[in-house]
Formats: C-alpha cells, sequence, structure tokens
C-alpha cells in the first residue's frame, strides 16, 4: 500500500533532476560512513525506513547488502525507478515523507537530505510521527545542510525547488523536542554540486 502523495500540482523536483543527482553529487563519504555505523548497531534483519530514498545510492544499497529489510520512501517516481535499477531487493513506494504511520514499525530511520525539502514545522512533526514508529533500538541517522531558513526557494541542478536549514543548535533542539536524544552531531563540507561547497550536518540519536 502506498502512503499518501502530495497533492499541489507541480512537478517534483527530483523528477526533473533523476540521474543527474547521483553524477554531480559524488562527495558522500560521511553519508555512507555514518550508514556503516548504523549497521553495525542493527539487529540481524532489522527493518530501516529510508525516508527521501531517491534513487537508492549509496544508503538503500547499503542497507540490503547488509541483510536488512528496507523500505524506501519518495515523492518522485523517477528516482524510484532508479532505486529499484539499482538497489533491488528494496521495497519502494512514492508517497509523503510525512504520512508513513501506514508502513508499520522500524528498527530505524535514516532520512538522508530528504527533510530538508519539509518547512520547519513539517519536519518537527515528521520527527515526532517518526519516534512512534521506531522499536528495539530506535534508532535515528538525519543529515540536513547548515544554515538558518525555512523552505526558501533555491533552484538545484537546474530544478526549482525548497530548502529548509538550520545551525546545529537549533537542529539538536529540533530532534531533541521530537522524544529523541542525540548522541552525535558533526559538521562536513562537501561539494552538493559542482563549483558549490555546502556545510552538512550529520546526527545520530535514538528514541526515548
Amino acid at each position: 500500500m502506498l502512503c499518501g502523495v502530495p497533492t499541489e500540482n507541480t512537478t517534483p523536483a527530483f523528477d526533473l533532476i533523476g540521474k543527474r543527482y547521483d553524477e554531480s553529487f559524488v562527495e558522500r563519504d560521511a553519508q555512507i560512513a555514518e550508514t556503516n555505523w548504523l549497521i553495525d548497531r542493527l539487529p540481524p534483519g532489522a527493518r530501516v525506513l529510508d525516508l527521501g530514498c531517491g534513487s537508492g545510492l549509496p544508503t538503500a544499497k547499503q542497507l540490503i547488502d547488509a541483510g536488512f529489510e528496507v523500505v524506501g520512501v519518495d515523492e518522485s517516481q523517477t528516482m524510484l525507478d532508479l532505486a529499484e535499477e539499482q538497489a533491488p531487493g528494496g521495497t519502494y513506494l512514492r508517497g509523503d515523507l510525512r504520512e508513513t504511520a501506514e508502513l508499520g514499525e522500524f528498527d530505524a530511520v535514516v532520512a538522508f537530505f530528504a527533510l530538508l525539502m519539509l518547512s520547519k514545522a513539517d519536519i518537527a512533526k515528521t520527527l515526532a510521527n517518526i519516534r512512534e514508529q521506531l522499536r528495539g533500538p530506535k534508532l535515528l541517522l538525519i543529515s540536513m545542510v547548515q544554515g538558518d531558513f525555512d523552505a526558501f526557494p533555491v533552484n538545484f541542478l537546474g530544478a526549482p525547488t525548497s530548502v529548509s536549514a538550520y545551525p546545529p543548535d537549533q537542529l539538536r533542539e529540533v530532534v531533541t523536542n521530537a522524544g529523541f536524544e542525540v548522541s552525535h552531531l558533526h559538521e562536513v563540507e562537501a561539494m552538493a554540486e559542482p563549483g558549490r561547497i555546502e556545510v552538512q550536518l550529520y546526527l545520530r540519536a535514538a528514541a526515548v
């Protein structure tokens, strides 16, 4: 069953971006390392929700290769088609990142550069909803871009979209207020697209 798909009469940005995302966003060492940290802490056969799974690379493929059950949710059918091809073995659903309750419980949730596509109000609500779906180790991994803006219009790889961002202390506070204990937060400089360096925030937490 699919979770709700946004009804706005617009084309999702990543339908327009497609495979160019993987070709342009090549500095993913930190994302790969964070997923390896998660893999080492999950029980065999754990169920993981990949919010904003995109093309399945690198995260869904890492988790599937480690033997976990992966459910990926994305609003872009183009990216989901790529995920089916590049990270086979997962369950990929087109849907709204804010509405995942019907997908059941998970041992962990990962959201790499996905929540930033939401408004700050929706980020807080989504984190609180996710907390209710966690079981077992109840782990959360997220990454955001450092900044201080809310649903700010941008052009990313030639596609119009909007993004939100937090300073590190505010991101920690938002996650904590949603019912998580943050165990680690660090910053990484990376090239997000040709000619543009950004500061990325990687956060590890567990539901309490």
